[in-house]
């Protein structure tokens, strides 16, 4: 049985909290907040409470691995204490803001033999594991161009809810916070970008950071791409589609949520093959929880001794694309990555 803690009891502590109970072989032995009003909730009553993270880690040497869910700047610093408790780190998206924090913690991790995972859980999907597998199978042929689009909406109230939210510091904008899900996916899918030319603003809500971005990218493949973030959409979210165009093949993943077969025409892949893929994907969209996969995957990687599938270095490369598309969108350069 591997024993899990998670840090920062918020609101996506609940989907970590609730991974974790449904994976076998894991079980959550304390949680952590600097809220004590938090911890006093019924639903953490079960569980050890602590407000301080060393001394949760000294007096629990039988934890294993750590969830951190706190505001995305305190990432770095709370990842250090725990890795230098040699213990496994879970660390929400995006792993952090600046891109030396990042590096910093890939390094602690190392230095103390630890694994370091983040979570990207859209990954397994299962439109988006069928658009990896059309990938893989090189269904696409010579790779023409891609688009990520997030047309979504966080009103003012929303980033009212928290004084972190929309800050330089805590949170980041659009991309950090809601178009990085989809970074991660086209730079999975298509692979390194090779430079980015882009634009950022903040037009309809009062923070600190951008509310909508576009950006070209050049992949290092030669492929080209197009970026649509946007948190300003009225009056709710439209879309989240991944579109990706090839020699012999289109596909598109789409809906509110990225989890439906919009669009699929490959020359390999019969009319009755899609029909069938199409159906089975709309009757479980969502299939197993992504933070539940990402779960079972520390533990399975504890077992056998390998790194996780979303490591410290996939969790850095979206952040260092954001770096380069708000690089250019200040400068109005193109930025080699």
């Amino acid at each position: 049985m591997i024993n899990f803690a998670v840090v920062g009891v918020g609101h996506i502590a609940k989907k970590h909290i609730e991974a974790i109970q449904n994976v076998e072989g894991a079980q959550l032995v304390a949680v952590c907040d600097t809220n004590q009003e938090r911890l006093d909730a019924p639903e953490y009553k079960e569980f050890k409470r602590y407000t301080d993270l060393e001394t949760m880690l000294s007096e629990n040497e039988d934890i294993q691995v750590v969830n951190i869910c706190v505001p995305s700047g305190l990432h770095a610093p709370l990842t250090k204490i725990v890795t230098s408790y040699k213990r496994h780190v879970i660390v929400e998206k995006p792993m952090v803001l600046k891109l030396e924090d990042g590096e910093s913690m890939i390094q602690d991790a190392e230095a103390n033999g630890v694994k370091l995972a983040v979570v990207h859980p859209n990954r397994f999907r299962p439109a988006i594991q069928a658009l990896k597998e059309a990938m893989d199978q090189n269904h696409f042929g010579t790779l023409s161009h891609a688009n990520a689009t997030v047309r979504w909406n966080r009103n003012q109230a929303y980033y009212d809810q928290a004084p972190w939210r929309g800050t330089k510091e805590f949170d980041g904008g659009v991309l950090m916070n809601q178009a990085i899900h989809d970074l991660d996916l086209m730079l999975w899918l298509m692979g390194p970008v090779k430079s980015v030319q882009a634009m950022a603003a903040t037009r309809l809500r009062k923070i600190e950071t951008e509310d909508v971005a576009v950006a070209t990218v050049m992949f290092e493949s030669g492929a080209l791409g197009v970026i649509e973030a946007a948190t300003t959409i009225y009056p709710s979210n439209i879309e989240e589609s991944l579109a990706i165009f090839g020699e012999t093949g289109s596909a598109k993943v789409g809906g509110r949520t990225a989890n439906l077969i919009k669009h699929w025409d490959f020359e390999a892949v019969s009319e009755e093959e899609t029909k069938a893929l199409t159906e089975r994907i709309e009757k479980d969209p969502f299939g197993t929880p992504g933070h539940q996969c990402i779960i079972e995957d520390m533990v399975r990687s504890i077992e056998e001794g390998r790194s996780p599938i979303v490591s410290g270095a996939d969790g850095m490369a979206p952040v260092r694309l954001i770096h380069a598309i708000l690089e250019s969108a200040e400068t109005g350069k193109r930025i080699d990555l």
